[in-house]
Formats: structure tokens, C-alpha cells, sequence
């Protein structure tokens, strides 16, 4: 099957590919986390009317629209590694890159991409995949409604391991009718082969990112790992043995349990969104050494790692360029958006979540830097009263550590966490923003290699 039907657009992975690709083009994103602009009115027109609706007519609609994007699981078998590849490094202008990245998915590197012109091909895509009957805080029933499929796939494609997912926290609206199939490659797909080598320029660097996050996984069979629950204010205690606040979260939801009952762990995997499955890295130091590629690594421990050091070198960017410092964008999971980040020269800094503790990550960059004019936050909707999520009062006091303006860009406080249309609200407001300057030449790579100072990163030749 076609792979554009395959995976996931409302996923990390894939928002963050389109956003970055588009940058590359010379092109912002009308819808954050969506893409075609033809199809700007008629989603802001729907998403739009998901605020009039009762709460659980928005839960239901929210929900039905991630179903419509799944596929059959009697289809999960005919997809297509290679296609899946192909698909990827279709998304990029046909051009030469001076650095390819290529691995974890983190919104913080596709800025840190931005500001060099570089390319990201991503390891982790998400399928989801359809199912009916089963509830969201039942991971055993989840596992043997679609374990048959999942089993599938990996035979029809020797070179993929599947991270099964299911996190009745912070997706319990979508995997009310389908499941988290993510998938990782375990050696370098030819179409990534192929465009490394047309599209990496002459003595450019091709640089391995390497989140190093893990899970506690139950393995189902040869490269098939189920993960229940995923990172975010949950621990992984918590998801499998329960406590005060995962009891609270069901309760709160109507569930007839006050705790989980997954599969027992029986060892770790890389995380099933962000970390990443290390046999790429064999193939990939076969694969430069074979052309003579320069291979470096850039490794961290969580996701939002990364963050405080993007900001940083686009602050020092900045004001090496001569422009004000002292504007800060904010954002949150596949809500990002580096075209207008630099046009309106915004420090990028990606807060992961929504959560208590990705809003501690930001203040406590706040409490190390010299303080901003600007701070304008951007919070990705998921539709569930998850456990940890900040308030948007909350994330308002954050904005108000700003000297003159710091808000919520394009969220309805009263709707979150399901202001659905914030979607498209973020980048209107975004647009609105009236002083603005040039976009810059790419920086220089020599300047990117300056990451390896930071302690909390570790960056070098592989």
C-alpha cells in the first residue's frame, strides 16, 4: 500500500519531517503539524467548530479523526519498508545538503537542521492501525486484537522492528479505535542510501542523533516489543503498578479498574517515539566508510535535552548577526514552526509536552539565561487530562516572566488541553508578528560543532 497511507500525519515524527522540508522549500506550514495549504479553511472550519461541541462530542470527534487515518489491520502486511523510506526522503528539495541528519525524532534538532540547511531522515514512523473492542485502559486486550498484524509486518519486512505502544495517559482519545504501531529501522533503507549519497554535499557531514531514552518492554517475538505507556509526567512505576494519581486519572475518566494490568516487562527497549534502535549504527558506520563520509554522533539522554543548547546557539546566532536576543518561542510536540521562528527572529526552544515537568525545563532555561522581552508559548492539544499536565494558567505564569509581552499563542485558555483549532490558530498568530527580518544565510557548521562543549550532549566524530 501507498506509504502516504501508511503513517501517521498527527504524529511526532511526521510533523516534524514536514516542518523541516518545508523550511528547506522556502515554505511555512498554514496548518502546524498539517500539510497541504489547500486544505487550511476547510480543517481551521472543522477544528474550529470541535469548541462548540459538549466535551465528549469533542473527545469522540477528536478520536474518529486519528480512526479515519489508520489502516485495516488486514493491510498492515503489505506495507513496504522501502516504500516507507522512499516516502520520506521524498518530502526534500532535490539539492545538496551540507549536513544529513539521520535517527531519533526530536523538534529541537529540526531547528538545530534549520539553521544549518540540513536534511533529517528520521529512524521512527508511527502506523496506526486500526482495531475495534477494546478499551483504552486494557493494554493485554490491545496487545492480542492486533498482535496477529504486527507479526505481519515484521515478516514482510526483515529490516523493520515494531514498537508496539499503548499509553492509556496521554493518547487514551486515540487508542480508543486503533494502535500504536511504531516502527524503527534496524540497517539503512536503500532510498536512505541513495539520497545520502546524491545529496550530501562534497566534504558534508552526516551525523547520527542518538537518543538514548529507554522503556521497560515485554518482548512479543523476534523485533516485536510492547511498550505500555511513554514518556511524559507518568513514570513507568506508576503505569505498572499504579498509585494515587493513575488511580485519580481513571476514576476521573469513568474506568470501571483503578489501575493497569499489562503485559509484565521482561527487559528495556529503546523508547518507542524517541529513542533509537543502535543497530543503525553498525550499518550506518559501514555505510560511511564504505563512501568516505565524515560520521559524527550526536547523543543525548531525553528528548528535551537538546533544547537549552538549540536556544542558546540561536541566541549567540543572533547576536552575532547583529538582531535583537531577547524573543523567545516555545513549543510543544509536533507544534513547531522553524520557517517563522527565523523570520521573526524567535529563540526556538521545544518543551517536549504540555506536562509539569517540560514546563520546569523551560523555567529553569529561563532561570540561566539573561531574561526575554518576548515569550510566546505554543501548547499542543491532545485532548486528555493527563497525568502531569500543566494548566494553561500555568503556562501563563511561565509566559509572564517576560519583560514586556509573554502569552499563549494561539490557545484558548478555557479549551485546553482541547482547543483542537489551535492547530491552525498558532500560525496565524505566528504570521502576525510585525517586526521581522531577512532569512539568514545557513550557519556554518563549525559553529553547530560548538554543541560539544555542553555537558548535557555529547557530540563527535563516530
Amino acid at each position: 500500500m501507498k506509504a502516504s497511507k501508511a503513517v501517521a500525519a498527527f504524529d511526532s515524527s511526521t510533523g516534524m519531517l514536514r516542518a523541516l522540508s518545508r523550511f528547506l522549500a522556502g515554505r511555512d506550514i498554514p496548518a502546524i503539524g498539517q500539510v497541504p495549504s489547500a486544505l487550511e479553511l476547510p480543517l481551521s472550519a472543522l477544528l474550529g467548530t470541535l469548541s462548540w461541541l459538549p466535551r465528549p462530542a469533542q473527545e469522540r470527534a477528536y478520536a474518529a479523526s486519528g480512526w479515519a487515518e489508520a489502516i485495516p489491520q488486514r493491510r498492515v502486511g503489505d506495507v513496504r519498508s522501502e516504500a516507507l523510506a522512499a516516502w520520506v526522503t521524498g518530502h526534500y528539495p532535490r539539492r545538496r545538503y551540507p549536513v544529513i541528519f539521520i535517527g531519533s525524532t526530536n523538534g529541537a534538532l529540526v531547528h538545530l537542521a534549520a539553521a544549518l540547511d540540513a536534511a533529517w531522515l528520521p529512524q521512527t514512523l508511527l502506523l496506526p492501525v486500526r482495531r475495534r473492542g477494546v478499551a483504552p485502559d486494557d493494554p493485554c486486550g490491545d496487545l492480542a486484537a492486533v498482535e496477529d498484524a504486527g507479526r505481519a509486518l515484521l515478516a514482510a519486512n526483515p529490516d523493520l522492528e515494531l514498537h508496539h505502544m499503548h499509553d492509556p495517559n496521554q493518547d487514551r482519545l486515540m487508542i480508543a479505535g486503533m494502535t500504536y504501531f511504531r516502527v524503527k529501522w534496524r540497517r539503512l533503507p536503500d532510498a536512505y542510501r541513495r539520497f545520502i549519497r546524491d545529496h550530501l554535499a562534497p566534504g558534508g557531514l552526516l551525523v547520527t542523533v542518538d537518543c538514548t531514552l529507554r522503556w521497560p518492554t515485554t518482548q512479543i517475538d523476534d523485533r516485536y516489543v510492547f511498550q505500555f505507556g511513554a514518556l511524559g509526567d507518568a513514570t513507568p512505576e506508576e503505569y505498572h503498578q499504579g498509585g494515587p494519581r493513575v488511580a485519580d486519572l481513571l476514576a476521573r475518566y469513568g474506568a470501571p479498574v483503578r489501575h493497569w494490568d499489562p503485559p509484565a516487562p521482561d527487559g528495556e527497549s529503546p523508547e518507542a517515539e524517541w529513542g533509537l534502535q543502535p543497530a543503525l549504527l553498525d550499518d550506518l558506520s559501514a555505510f560511511a566508510e564504505q563512501h568516505r563520509l565524515h560520521l559524527y554522533l550526536l547523543r543525548f539522554d531525553t528528548p528535551h535535552r537538546l533544547s537549552p543548547a538549540v536556544a542558546d546557539l540561536y541566541r549567540s546566532w543572533y547576536a552575532d548577526r547583529g538582531l535583537p536576543t531577547g524573543r523567545l518561542l516555545a513549543e510543544s510536540f509536533l507544534l513547531l514552526e522553524p520557517w517563522w521562528a527565523l523570520r521573526t527572529g524567535s529563540v526556538p526552544y521545544w518543551a517536549l509536552f504540555g506536562t509539569e515537568t517540560a514546563r520546569a525545563g523551560l523555567n529553569a532555561y529561563l532561570d540561566t539565561t539573561d531574561p526575554y522581552d518576548e515569550i510566546r508559548i505554543l501548547l499542543f492539544n491532545h485532548g486528555a487530562d493527563s497525568i502531569g499536565l500543566a494548566s494553561a494558567q500555568d503556562w501563563q505564569r511561565t509566559a509572564a516572566r517576560a519583560h514586556k509581552i509573554g502569552v499563549l499563542t494561539g490557545v484558548d485558555a478555557t479549551a485546553y488541553p482541547r482547543d483542537f483549532a489551535s492547530l491552525v490558530r498558532s500560525h496565524r498568530e505566528l504570521s502576525k508578528i510585525r517586526t521581522r527580518y531577512p532569512m539568514p544565510p545557513p550557519l556554518n557548521t563549525a559553529a553547530a560543532k560548538a554543541l560539544a562543549a555542553r555537558d548535557e550532549i555529547d557530540w563527535h566524530p563516530a
